[in-house]
């Protein structure tokens, strides 16, 4: 069973940006979005004007100046690799998204790094939750994983882009 990451945040975050679960590169640097390929860091290096070759916890220091937050819907799993599609179903434990909120009550807008994170979320989280939280804006934006090569970093860039600015 693999286990993921206490969220990336602060009490003034606005944003939070929801994965699935780390991949297996992640888990073993203890990082979200380590794979060198994940477009990740080079998209919010760019959206937010900072060097990408700053270390992990300058980066995510960076995101939470902005009122960014990153975590994943899932808790725990079992999977084979790192691809969302291996993920057993039958093993997947979300994260406590009530608490979370309670913690975090200036959050306004659920971004999902693609569609896995909005499918067990909407799967497995959302009738769990608090009615204040159900009515958050949510989006699903493309996927950065290296998996996910059908759009390039600059389309991707510019939806995600616009999702952080609009």
């Amino acid at each position: 069973m693999d286990t993921g990451f206490t969220a990336i945040a602060d009490s003034n975050a606005k944003v939070l940006i929801l994965g699935s679960m780390p991949s297996v590169q992640s888990l073993q640097q203890q990082q979200y979005y380590a794979h060198p390929r994940n477009a990740f860091w080079p998209i919010m290096a760019r959206l937010f004007k900072f060097d990408l070759n700053l270390n992990y916890s300058t980066r995510c220091q960076k995101l939470q100046q902005h009122n960014i937050a990153v975590w994943d819907v899932l808790k725990a799993c079992q999977r084979q690799g790192s691809l969302d599609q291996n993920i057993d179903a039958n093993s997947m434990i979300v994260n406590d998204f009530n608490a979370f909120f309670q913690h975090h009550p200036s959050i306004q807008q659920l971004l999902f790094n693609g569609g896995k994170a909005e499918n067990v979320f909407k799967q497995h989280v959302v009738r769990n939750l608090n009615k204040p939280f159900k009515s958050l804006s949510q989006a699903r934006l493309p996927s950065t994983s290296p998996a996910h090569a059908a759009q390039s970093l600059d389309e991707k860039y510019l939806i995600w882009q616009k999702a952080l600015f609009q």
